[in-house]
């Protein structure tokens, strides 16, 4: 029952990701996360009162857990795709996110199959050739660990979430919404970052006799708002995704279903950046997507 809404989920992920990682490569980190997540509870405020539920200090107090472990974990991993090759770090922190649930599922008793362990051991030979065959430089290397630490973060959201009251409905993601836009504006306001970029100054040339000269220079950069608002909103429409999957079926399945974006984010990279791996990071891309099927089948 929580495939077939957590297969959408994945592709809505995979959407808000790649949205984020653009807008980050042209924006301060903090303020497209801030701007982000505002969105996304100006698109989760509505839909609360479509799933009405309890709202129980079980559910807030988890819901924050888990939005504090999420941002956490979306800076992690904006940082890491405008630094890194997409195509690889949204894999690699896809088989993380993933096996963290199961993970806590193996210490709560749930045997792990034959299928899990291979998938398992995929995953870490996607690890592997990841950190191989990327460039030897300090940002690929930075890169490819900032997303294994944001798939932590996913992972411990994945928990936090699943462990809410069934009967909540979507309050835990509001208070974990509200939690994270919370910290993301008191680090903005301690930063004192801009909302907007400042473009560039125009450079003035000497002005010859006759009609005065237009002013020339570069123009400013556009500020990437509408990448933000369109990842704040797909990643909303995921978060209300997951967690009627994991409340239709095994926080397991859900967990590993959605863990598939990185389909969307290496096809987007391919298509809209003309994004270019290297063979080993094509092997470990192909690797790490496989074990998420893996991890899914075995589910």
């Amino acid at each position: 029952m929580s495939v077939p809404v957590a297969f959408p989920a994945a592709l809505a992920y995979g959407v808000a990701d790649f949205a984020g990682g653009l807008a980050a490569r042209r924006a301060p980190l903090l303020v497209v996360t801030l701007v982000a997540q505002a969105a996304g509870l100006l698109t989760l405020l509505p839909a609360a009162w479509l799933l009405p539920g309890r709202p129980a200090a079980a559910a807030l107090g988890f819901g924050a857990l888990a939005g504090v472990a999420g941002t956490s974990g979306l800076l992690l991993y904006l940082r890491a795709l405008a630094v890194g090759p997409m195509g690889v770090i949204a894999p690699l922190s896809a088989v993380v996110g993933a096996g963290l649930p199961l993970v806590v599922g193996v210490l709560s008793g749930e045997p792990l199959g034959p299928v899990t362990v291979l998938a398992i051991v995929v995953a870490l030979a996607a690890i592997l050739l990841a950190t191989v065959g990327s460039r030897r430089d300090v940002a690929a290397t930075r890169g490819l660990a900032l997303g294994l630490g944001a798939g932590v973060g996913f992972g411990l959201f994945f928990v936090a979430l699943a462990a809410t009251p069934a009967d909540s409905g979507l309050w835990p993601l509001l208070g974990g919404r509200v939690t994270s836009v919370t910290l993301l504006a008191a680090l903005v306001l301690r930063h004192q970052l801009p909302l907007r970029l400042r473009g560039r100054p125009a450079v003035r040339h000497p002005e010859p006799a006759g009609p005065p000269l237009p002013v020339t220079g570069p123009a400013p950069a556009p500020f990437p708002t509408r990448w933000m608002i369109v990842s704040g909103v797909f990643d909303t429409v995921a978060n209300v995704l997951f967690l009627l999957s994991a409340r239709l079926g095994d926080l397991g399945v859900s967990a590993v279903v959605v863990s598939l974006y990185p389909v969307v984010v290496v096809l987007l990279a391919r298509l809209v950046l003309r994004e270019r791996l290297t063979a080993m990071q094509l092997a470990s891309a192909g690797l790490a997507l496989g074990a998420s099927v893996l991890l899914a089948t075995a589910s």
